[in-house]
C-alpha cells in the first residue's frame, strides 16, 4: 500500500465512514481483518460552540461545494453542496432510527411501476441486524404505540425521555383527531455511564452534539473500531477505482489539504460514499461498462417528497427551549384510513424542533427571512415524508465540462416527482395542518424541502442482473471484490429515515464478507 496511513498491508479498503461503511467495518474488524477507512471529510470538533445557532450543519465548513453539484429539480436549477465529515451525515442528523415496515420490502405495483425495483431480501432477513444496529447506536424507544410497527426480536436498548411540553400538546391534538402518535425511536443516550446523558437542548437535529450524547457514528462506533486497530484517514477524496480484469486493483485519491496524491491497494473494496457520491465515483471510474446493469448506475434516484408544515402560535409553543423531535404519526402510512385522497401508500409525519433563526433565513425565500425574526420562536412544525417512486430518468450524471480541484468531473442531479408523489405529500401536509390547528396554530406555512439528504436507489440491489447493479449481498456485478453498502442499494426508499436500514444491511453484508474470507 502506498500513501497516507503508512505502508502496512490491509485486507479491506472502505470508502466512506457513514452508516454503510461503519457497519461493514464493525463486522470485519471483529473478525480480525485489517481495515483502512478513507473519509473525504474531517473530524467535527465537539464542545460548547456546537450549541450556537450558527453551527447548524449546513452553516459549517463540513457542508462544502468544493465538488460542484448542479441540481435540476421541480423547483428549478441550483447549485448544492454535500456533507463531508468523519461519521458522515450522522453527525448532524436528528437521531431518528426507524425500521422499515414489513410491507416496505414488498412494495405495491403502483409504487414500483415499470422501474423493476424489487427487494431481494425481506424484513425477516434484516430483523436481527436491526436489533444489532439499535444496540450499537443506543436507540431509545417504546413499543405498542405505532400502528405500523414491525415485529422485533429484542426490546429497545433504552426507554425514551419524557415528552416536552409542545410534544404533549401535539400528541393530544393528534389523538383528538383519532390518530395514534407514537414516540420516535431516537439514537440519543439518556443514561449516565460511558457517554454523557442528553441534556434535552434544542440544538440536536441539524447540529453536532456538543457533549456526544447523540448516537452518531463518530461517537458510538468509529472510536471503538479505531481502538481495535482500524486505520481511519480523514480528508481524503477518492478520485478513481482502478479495475483490471474483474477486480479493483487500486484506489486512487488526493488529500484535501495537502493536495498530495496517493494509491491504496487491498484484497477487497467497499464503497459507501453515499447515494450521490458512490454512483458518481463508479461512473467517473468507467465501471458502468463492467456491469450488466451498467445503464442503471446513477438512475432511479429517490429522495422522499418532504415538506414541513409550520404552525405559527400566539405564544411560544416551546417556552423553555427544549428538545422536542419526539413524535411520529403513521396512521396514513399505507393510505388514508377514511379512503379520502390518493390511494395506496402515503407516508409519515414527524415532529420537528423550532428552527433557529439563522437556519430559517438560510432556507426560506429572502423576503420571508427578513421579516421572520420576531416570529420564528412562535413556530413549530411537522415534517411530511412521502415515499417517492423510483423513476428511470431521475439520476446522477457526470458533468465532464466541469472538473473540481481534485480531478473529479462535476455532478448533475436530475429529479422530478411523479404526480403520485406530489399527491401523497399534499395529503400528509393537510393532515399536519389539521393537527397543528387543533394544537392551537393560527397561521401556517408549508416549506418544500429540495435537498437530497435522504437520497437512495442509485446502485440498486436485486436478483435480476439486467436491472440491478448489485446482487443481494451487495456485490457489484462484473467485479469480484467490490461491494456497495450505502443508501444506493435500496430498490425503494419506504417513507421513514433510511439510516437504521443502511446500518442494518451493512452489518449483514459485513458478516457475510467476514465469513467468506
Amino acid at each position: 500500500m502506498n500513501g497516507t496511513g503508512g505502508e502496512q498491508a490491509v485486507d479491506t479498503i472502505i470508502i466512506g465512514s457513514g452508516f454503510g461503511g461503519a457497519g461493514v467495518a464493525h463486522e470485519l474488524v471483529a473478525a480480525g481483518q485489517r481495515v483502512l477507512m478513507l473519509e473525504r471529510g474531517d473530524r467535527v470538533a465537539r464542545g460548547p460552540h456546537n450549541w450556537h445557532a450558527g453551527n447548524a450543519g449546513m452553516l459549517t465548513p463540513h457542508y462544502s461545494r468544493e465538488t460542484s453539484i448542479r441540481t435540476d429539480t421541480d423547483l428549478g436549477i441550483s447549485e448544492q453542496g454535500g456533507y463531508y465529515m468523519v461519521g458522515g451525515p450522522s453527525v448532524f442528523y436528528g437521531g431518528v432510527s426507524l425500521r422499515f415496515r414489513e410491507a416496505d420490502f414488498e412494495p405495491p405495483a403502483d409504487l414500483v411501476a415499470d422501474s423493476g425495483g424489487e427487494w431481494p431480501i425481506r424484513y425477516a432477513d434484516l430483523e436481527p441486524w436491526y436489533s444489532r444496529a439499535e444496540q450499537l447506536l443506543g436507540v431509545a424507544g417504546s413499543t405498542g404505540e405505532d400502528p405500523t410497527e414491525p415485529p422485533r426480536g429484542q426490546p429497545f436498548p433504552q426507554a425514551p425521555a419524557p415528552l416536552a411540553q409542545i410534544s404533549v400538546r401535539i400528541a393530544a391534538a393528534a389523538r383528538s383527531l383519532d390518530l395514534h402518535p407514537f414516540r420516535l425511536p431516537l439514537a440519543i443516550n439518556h443514561a449516565a455511564g460511558s457517554r454523557p446523558a442528553c441534556v434535552a437542548c434544542a440544538t440536536c437535529d441539524g447540529f453536532a452534539c456538543a457533549i456526544s450524547a447523540k448516537g452518531d457514528l463518530a461517537t458510538t462506533v468509529l472510536p471503538n473500531l479505531e481502538a481495535q486497530g482500524m486505520l481511519l484517514v480523514p480528508n481524503v477524496v477518492v478520485t478513481r477505482l482502478v479495475c483490471e480484469g474483474a477486480r479493483i486493483t487500486a484506489v486512487e485519491g488526493v488529500h484535501r489539504v495537502s493536495g498530495e496524491r496517493h494509491v491504496w491497494q487491498a484484497r477487497q473494496v467497499v464503497l459507501s460514499a453515499g447515494a450521490l457520491a458512490s454512483p458518481h465515483l463508479l461512473l467517473a471510474s468507467g465501471l458502468d461498462a463492467r456491469n450488466p446493469a451498467g445503464d442503471s448506475i446513477g438512475r432511479y434516484l429517490q429522495r422522499h417528497r418532504n415538506a414541513i408544515m409550520f404552525g405559527l402560535f400566539p405564544t411560544r409553543p416551546d417556552p423553555v427551549g427544549e428538545f422536542h423531535k419526539q413524535l411520529g404519526i403513521h396512521d396514513y402510512y399505507f393510505g388514508a384510513p377514511d379512503g379520502q385522497g390518493p390511494t395506496g401508500k402515503l407516508g409519515s409525519l414527524q415532529q420537528l424542533v423550532t428552527p433557529p433563526l439563522e437556519l430559517v433565513r438560510a432556507n426560506v425565500p429572502r423576503p420571508i427571512g427578513r421579516v421572520a425574526g420576531p416570529l420564528v420562536s412562535r413556530l413549530t412544525g411537522l415534517l411530511a415524508m412521502a415515499e417517492d417512486q423510483p423513476q428511470y430518468d431521475n439520476r446522477v450524471m457526470l458533468d465532464p465540462a466541469r472538473t473540481d480541484r481534485f480531478g473529479l468531473p462535476g455532478m448533475i442531479l436530475h429529479h422530478r416527482y411523479s404526480r403520485r408523489d406530489l399527491a401523497a405529500e399534499r395529503m400528509l401536509s393537510r393532515l399536519a395542518r389539521r393537527i397543528l390547528r387543533r394544537a392551537g396554530g393560527l397561521l401556517f406555512y408549508r416549506h418544500v424541502i429540495d435537498t437530497f439528504s435522504h437520497a437512495a436507489g442509485t446502485v440498486r440491489m436485486g436478483h435480476d442482473p439486467a436491472l440491478a447493479p448489485l446482487d443481494p449481498d451487495g456485490r457489484f456485478r462484473g467485479i469480484d471484490n467490490l461491494r456497495v453498502v450505502d443508501a444506493s442499494f435500496m430498490p425503494t426508499s419506504a417513507a421513514v429515515n433510511p439510516s437504521l436500514t443502511i446500518l442494518a444491511n451493512a452489518l449483514r453484508v459485513g458478516r457475510n464478507m467476514a465469513e467468506a474470507a
